[in-house]
């Protein structure tokens, strides 16, 4: 028997966005005491540094923050007044630490209240987990106060609310240039991957990475490297020098958004390094790649981007 499709809700329309000024930093709050005191590891940071860095966002800044309404507050006034684009991940679930959404809304002196259009999205699509009580909407309960918990938000004229994906309840809530979501890694990544579309992204402040494999230690390139630096730096160009434990190559980076000029580099630095150029950083995808080369197979020019 066919198993019944998953509900669905229209999306928030996407809007016009020619007219607004290109997002061009970043700043990330990673909000939880669960990831100061160990008991989780933070990926969202890391996923977040990859999406900027793929969609020609800066990101300047990731702070790491507890469950504490006045570092909640104090993050959030310092960092939206020196960055374009922020986001916070973790506190808004339903328990008595979720305190996010307080705390963003009196940091700008906001209201708090039920959002009626989340409430109603929750009663759609909200699914109950296997050997979960069902919720009762029409009684009053903690069961469903705790639902509501998570639909109570801030309001006001610097606020919206964005629904980017169809069959899910949850709300991107936007307070000034703060994006509010939430800290479980597979909902925090399908909403920003959704969110995407809503933002006025620059394609031309794209950056790119170029990878280069060479066998001499640190020591060995670093006066090289110092000196390619500065010939960069005002392309706004960075060199960077990673040794990689436990295998015989360093990786030099050129990470930048000429990527004419910084090709136009490659044969030098190569020269200069005893080095051989990748596009993937782990040598087992290396190893894949030579081996495809070798049976003469085409596997095409990659630009490693991440």
């Amino acid at each position: 028997m066919a198993s019944a499709e998953r509900p669905t809700l229209p999306p928030t329309p996407i809007p016009n966005l020619t007219t607004l000024k290109p997002l061009k930093t970043a700043a990330a709050i990673i909000i939880g005491d669960e990831v100061l005191n160990g008991k989780t590891t933070d990926t969202n940071s890391s996923w977040f540094a990859k999406y900027c860095f793929s969609h020609g966002l800066d990101l300047q800044r990731i702070e790491v923050i507890p469950d504490d309404e006045l570092d909640i507050i104090d993050s959030c006034r310092r960092l939206t007044q020196r960055y374009d684009f922020i986001i916070t991940t973790g506190g808004i679930g339903p328990t008595h630490d979720d305190i996010t959404y307080q705390s963003i809304a009196n940091a700008f002196e906001l209201p708090l209240g039920i959002h009626e259009e989340t409430v109603a999205r929750m009663k759609v699509l909200s699914k109950t987990k296997p050997g979960h009580k069902e919720v009762d909407w029409e009684v009053e309960s903690p069961q469903l106060n705790a639902k509501l918990r998570m639909a109570k938000l801030p309001a006001g004229e610097i606020v919206d609310y964005i629904y980017p994906c169809p069959d899910l309840w949850v709300p991107i809530v936007k307070v000034r240039n703060i994006h509010i979501l939430p800290g479980i890694p597979t909902l925090f990544r399908q909403l920003m991957d959704a969110l995407t579309p809503y933002l006025p992204l620059d394609a031309s402040h794209k950056s790119h990475r170029i990878l280069i494999s060479t066998p001499l230690g640190e020591s060995e390139v670093a006066e090289y490297l110092t000196n390619l630096q500065e010939m960069v730096e005002p392309k706004g160009i960075k060199i960077g020098s990673y040794p990689r434990w436990g295998r015989a190559n360093n990786t030099i980076t050129m990470t930048g958004k000429d990527l004419e000029f910084m090709e136009s580099l490659v044969e030098d630095v190569c020269n200069n390094t005893n080095g051989e150029r990748f596009f993937v950083e782990e040598k087992e995808e290396v190893e894949k790649v030579k081996k495809q080369a070798e049976r003469g197979e085409k596997s095409g020019k990659i630009q490693e981007n991440l």
